[in-house]
């Protein structure tokens, strides 16, 4: 028998089982080219189509007429072959061959026709959505048994978007809440068990987020992450989080997951192909049915990026890289987009794409905005760091001969040591999320306590050639580092969080505090560094905290709750009655390194 239907041509899908009585209710959505469609009379066809399994795409052969036609129509139509032209996979250029098939039936390889029976479905099903999408409301709110949060305005209409994307880029800048949006799209979808894929100082944060804003049939989510290279059982749960650098253990494992969901955050880390996490990341992708992808630095300006990017997330919907490169780039296997302005605009037409700007919203934003986010942190580093403190903590308890002065030094010395480790402990993880930051385009303040934390900084950071105001410089120094930054030198100024007085550097958009104090007014004079006249833009301040250490203290003292925008710190001078709260609030934190101490049986 041949291969290809010889007695009349496939113009379109006929099987009756993919196209029910609830699809015809749908097919006034269809654009026309989609109904099925009667075959020609006389039954003549210009050629056949058929499924190349290697290059994942549908390869037409026909007279040249016929082929140059559609390397002329579709710019993402490939071939070098005099008589052949490519087609990507993907529901829009099936959408496309549907069309052409109108004027030019083509004959469908016998072998092949189940899989065009099956893409024409798609390609339906993926018209039909889109067309609801563009008729339903631009705003939308989760439901309230299963989101524990509210959301701004901005932050409704991205949720609209992601509701009606099965499969998109959700990049509104940093500070503008991706994360809530996203999770309240999980929650109003149900897609439990969802799969979330951050960077790995962000792990921590995923799971306390989720844990505050998702309920599943009125409880708290269960939350698993998963650790370690090697593959393992998983328990039952409604989130899995794993970070990044683990995808090319699991490799293998990840597309069987029964994840309905998977979110990439900071999906820039998907941008170069040939490793085995972008690979990884492929698989799992092809095979959930929703894929969201978050960041707020989507690649523009290099065309290789940005296209293995969106790849990650709905493979081929800029065809090929080839008709990718020759039409959006500066010719073929060109890296360089000529009008990223155009891509831009395609992305968000097509609704691949939603991005907002803090100029955007600002009229819904408060002036000064304040995240506490939860990194990982070195809890080994942090074991050693303490390890010569112990015998000093013991000390503080048990001596009764000690003075008062001399056990408040002593009590001093304790936590000025906790409060060293904590910082040294995170800092690599700061600079991770500080990273993100300046490649993202902010300018940013960043401020710590201890100089073993900043020469940290220092060091993990001087690809940015930071400025230093930390005390150990020069007055001509200082000057020097906030010209450099004021002047665009440079847009990461490292600052001691008590070294700060009488600055201006509105030229910040972000503040970061690696380091914290015990007081909220050393917090407050720190952010009004960037916070003053001249500064038009919302400013971010982040508290970035370990989820141990002296940071968990601090933060009862300071009044923080994670990933809550708090105001209890003023502008103002502090009092002589919280200056005697932030060494009561020592003092706690010592007995609690005391307690912790008696209860390890050390």
């Amino acid at each position: 028998m041949s291969d290809t239907l010889s007695n009349k041509p496939v113009i379109q899908d006929w099987n009756e089982d993919l196209f029910t009585a609830e699809e015809e209710e749908e097919s006034t959505l269809l654009p026309l080219y989609l109904r099925p469609q009667e075959p020609p009379p006389g039954g003549r066809t210009y050629g056949t189509l058929s499924w190349n399994r290697r290059s994942r795409c549908w390869v037409v052969r026909a007279d040249p007429s016929v082929t140059e036609m559609c390397k002329r129509l579709f710019p993402g139509s490939a071939g070098s072959k005099r008589g052949e032209a490519r087609f990507t996979g993907h529901r829009r250029a099936v959408a496309d061959l549907c069309w052409l098939m109108l004027r030019f039936p083509l004959t469908v390889k016998l072998a092949d026709l189940p899989l065009w029976d099956k893409a024409v479905a798609q390609a339906r099903a993926y018209a039909v959505r889109q067309e609801r999408a563009a008729r339903m409301p631009a705003k939308a709110d989760p439901p309230a048994g299963s989101f524990a949060g509210q959301l701004m305005e901005f932050q409704r209409e991205g949720l609209a978007f992601l509701l009606q994307h099965d499969r998109c880029l959700l990049a509104d800048e940093m500070g503008l809440g991706k994360t809530v949006q996203v999770l309240a799209a999980v929650a109003a979808q149900r897609l439990f068990p969802a799969l979330v894929i951050p960077p790995p100082h962000l792990t921590l944060n995923w799971q306390e987020e989720a844990l505050r804003f998702l309920r599943v049939e009125g409880r708290p989510p269960r939350v698993h992450i998963i650790t370690g290279l090697k593959p393992y059982d998983l328990p039952e749960a409604d989130l899995y989080i794993m970070h990044y650098l683990l995808l090319r253990g699991w490799k293998e494992v990840l597309p069987e997951l029964p994840v309905r969901c998977v979110i990439f955050d900071e999906v820039q880390e998907l941008r170069h192909t040939g490793t085995e996490k972008y690979s990884a990341a492929s698989l799992l992708s092809e095979r959930c049915e929703h894929v969201y992808g978050l960041s707020g630095t989507p690649i523009y300006n290099r065309g290789g990026e940005i296209w293995n990017v969106i790849n990650i997330l709905d493979f081929h919907f800029l065809g090929d890289w080839e008709s990718f490169s020759r039409e959006w780039c500066y010719g073929y296997g060109s890296a360089i987009v000529a009008r990223p302005e155009l891509l831009g605009d395609y992305l968000r037409r097509e609704g691949l794409m939603l991005r907002r700007t803090k100029t955007d919203v600002l009229k819904e934003l408060p002036p000064k905005r304040r995240l506490v986010q939860e990194l990982d942190w070195n809890d080994r580093l942090y074991a050693r760091l303490m390890a010569p403190v112990i015998p000093q903590i013991l000390k503080w308890k048990t001596d009764t001969a000690l003075t008062r002065q001399e056990k408040n030094l002593l009590e001093e010395t304790i936590s000025q040591r906790a409060r060293q480790a904590t910082g040294v402990a995170k800092a690599p993880f700061v600079c991770q999320f500080v990273r993100a930051l300046l490649e993202g385009g902010e300018q940013v303040l960043l401020f710590a306590h201890h100089h073993d934390v900043m020469d940290i900084y220092r060091e993990e950071l001087k690809a940015f050639h930071p400025g230093f105001i930390t005390g150990r410089e020069t007055v001509a120094a200082k000057e020097k580092a906030v010209e450099r930054f004021m002047g665009g030198k440079t847009d990461l100024l490292c600052i001691s969080l008590r070294a700060a007085a009488g600055l201006n550097l509105q030229r910040a958009t972000c503040v970061v505090f690696g380091e914290l104090d015990w007081s909220p007014a050393v917090h407050a004079q720190a952010e009004d560094r960037a916070h003053r006249i001249g500064q038009q833009d919302s400013l971010l301040c982040y508290y970035l905290v370990s989820p141990a250490g002296s940071d968990a203290a601090m933060q009862e003292a300071l009044g923080l709750k994670v990933s809550q925008f708090v105001g209890l710190m003023g502008d103002r001078p502090q009092t002589q009655e919280e200056a005697e709260a932030a060494a009561s609030a020592a003092r706690r934190h010592v007995e609690r390194l005391a307690a912790e101490l008696e209860q390890s049986g050390a």
